[in-house]
C-alpha cells in the first residue's frame, strides 16, 4: 500500500484538530468550545451525514445482489454492537459499553474513502451502491446501543434522565424511545429527506451540508479532543483490556465481512469495501450521537480507541491484508 494514503489521512485537518484539542489540555491551555455550541455541532453532523447518505441512496438503482448487500450491511451493523456490548460489559459500565459498542458497530467514512482510493490505485473496480451501504450502516449501531443501554438499565432497575429506562417499560416504549431519540431521529429523518429531494435537494443544501462540513467537523473534533484529553485517565485505568479490544475486534469484524462477502458472491472491490465498513469504527457520527443519546458515556474511551488504534490499523496493515485474503478465497 502507498504509505502516502495513510499519511494523508492521518494528517488531514479534522484529525489534526482532534490532536490539537488533546494538546490544549496537556499544555494546560484555557481553550474550550463554550456550551451550547457542542450540541449544535453534534446536531449539524447528524443532519449533514444523514442527508448526504440519503442522496446517495436515491442515486442507486440496485439489482438483486446489490439489494442483498444492502440488507447484509444493515444486519451486520445491528449485530456487531450486540457481541461488542457483551464483551465490554465485563469491564465497563452500561453507558461506556454501549457507546463503544456503537462506535465499532457503525462505520468510519474516512476509512471507507481511504479504501476507495486504495482500490483506485490498485486498479480494482467497485460498485457505487457501496456508498449506499455505508450510509445504511451509520445508524443501526446507534439504535442498537440505545436499546442495549435501556435493556441493561431496566434489568438493573436504574432510572436515567437521558436514557429514560425503568424496570416497568414495555418493549414498545423501549423501541419507541430508541428510534425517536433526538440523534437517531435526526439522522434517519435527514436520510429520508435526502432520498426524497435527491439531486435537487443536494444542489439547494450543498453549501450547508458539503462546503461547511469540513470546517464544522474540525470544530467538533477539536472539542472532542479537549473532552477526551480531560478523561484520558479513564482510558489508562482500563487501558490494556480496551487496547486489546480495539486491536482484536476490527479483525474479527473484518473476518465477518469477508465471510458475508463470500456468501453474497461479491466482486473483489465490493468485498473489500464491505469488509472495511465492517472493520472500521466511527469517530464522527457515533460520538456526536452518543453525546446526545448517552451523555454519561466517556468520549475519552471510545474516541482514542477508534482514532489512535483502529483507524491506523485498518488503513496501514488492514486493507492490504483483507484484500490478500479476499483474493485468496476467490482464487
Amino acid at each position: 500500500m502507498d504509505l502516502s494514503v495513510a499519511t494523508d489521512s492521518l494528517l488531514s485537518p479534522p484529525i489534526l484538530f482532534f490532536f490539537l484539542g488533546l494538546l490544549a489540555v496537556l499544555v494546560r491551555s484555557d481553550l474550550e468550545i463554550p456550551q451550547p455550541i457542542p450540541r449544535f455541532l453534534s446536531l449539524y453532523l447528524m443532519l449533514a451525514i444523514g442527508f448526504r447518505g440519503g442522496v446517495e441512496l436515491g442515486h442507486s438503482a440496485p439489482g438483486a445482489r446489490e439489494i442483498a448487500t444492502l440488507v447484509a450491511a444493515v444486519v451486520v451493523a445491528a449485530l456487531v454492537p450486540i457481541y461488542c456490548f457483551w464483551i465490554l460489559r465485563r469491564r465497563l459500565d452500561v453507558y461506556n459499553a454501549a457507546a463503544i459498542a456503537a462506535t465499532y458497530g457503525s462505520i468510519s467514512a474516512v476509512t471507507f474513502v481511504t479504501a476507495t482510493d486504495f482500490l483506485d490505485r490498485a486498479g480494482i473496480a467497485y460498485g457505487g451502491h457501496m456508498v449506499a451501504a455505508m450510509a445504511l450502516m451509520e445508524s443501526p449501531a446507534i439504535v442498537m446501543a440505545v436499546i442495549l443501554a435501556r435493556l441493561a438499565l431496566r434489568r438493573s432497575g436504574v432510572k436515567n434522565q437521558a436514557v429514560g429506562a425503568t424496570p416497568d417499560r414495555s418493549w414498545s416504549h423501549l423501541l419507541r424511545d430508541a428510534l425517536f431519540n433526538s440523534s437517531v431521529f435526526l439522522i434517519l429523518g435527514s436520510l429520508l429527506v435526502g432520498i426524497i429531494t435527491g439531486e435537487r435537494g443536494q444542489a439547494t443544501l450543498e453549501p450547508f451540508t458539503a462546503a461547511l462540513f469540513p470546517g464544522i467537523l474540525c470544530f467538533f473534533l477539536l472539542d472532542m479532543g479537549i473532552v477526551a484529553a480531560r478523561r484520558l485517565r479513564d482510558l489508562r485505568a482500563s487501558g490494556a483490556y480496551l487496547l486489546g479490544f480495539a486491536l482484536a475486534i476490527p479483525l474479527v469484524n473484518a473476518l465477518l465481512g469477508i465471510g458475508v462477502s463470500a456468501l453474497l458472491g461479491l466482486d473483489t472491490g465490493d468485498a473489500l469495501l464491505f469488509t472495511i465498513l465492517c472493520a472500521s469504527a466511527s469517530y464522527i457520527a457515533v460520538p456526536a450521537a452518543m453525546r446526545l443519546a448517552l451523555p454519561e458515556a466517556n468520549p475519552g474511551l471510545s474516541l482514542p480507541l477508534a482514532l489512535a488504534v483502529t483507524f491506523p490499523l485498518n488503513i496501514t496493515v488492514g486493507m492490504p491484508a483483507y484484500l490478500a485474503l479476499i483474493e485468496r478465497l476467490g482464487s
